[in-house]
């Protein structure tokens, strides 16, 4: 944990993106780090724990990190927390929480009262185009025989 706190602080030393820092271990060795780099890198997605996630899978050569522990300066927001899931991470420690990032301004709770909400409600209009023709991708995946399952 304190190698996430230490990435956290030299993210704001450094002016990267905000306070947040992660590191991700694997048989006791750390394979992945990572600070948030969102306004360094233009990049919203840059967030500590994604960018730890994909120096990580790089390091196994895998998109999948089976057997791997997050150790995160503050709670995953939303999106780190589905990256999370998609990579298949074991566990999580973090340190700060949701509310302690709100308090200095990095509040995600408007997300998670969107993601409950129903489509319809959301404050970004949402709307289904052209579903028939998008399934063809769905259909051909379906079929395809050599696929890599994840």
């Amino acid at each position: 944990m304190t190698e996430a706190i230490d990435l956290s602080l030299a993210g704001v030393k450094n002016d990267a993106g905000g306070p947040f820092g992660a590191i991700i271990v694997k048989d006791n060795v750390i394979i992945g780090r990572g600070h948030n780099r969102v306004t360094s890198t233009n990049d919203p997605t840059a967030h500590a724990e994604v960018v730890a996630i994909r120096n990580a899978c790089n390091h196994l050569h895998s998109f999948q990190l089976d057997g791997c522990i997050l150790f995160t300066s503050c709670e995953p927001c939303p999106m780190c927390l589905g990256a999370i899931y998609w990579s298949r991470l074991q566990k999580i420690y973090y340190g700060c929480n949701r509310n302690d990032a709100a308090a200095i301004g990095f509040d995600d709770e408007f997300i998670y009262t969107e993601i409950g909400k129903p489509i319809t409600d959301r404050k970004i209009e949402m709307e289904q185009l052209c579903r028939a023709d998008a399934l063809q991708a769905f259909k051909n995946w379906d079929n395809k025989s050599d696929k890599i399952k994840y």
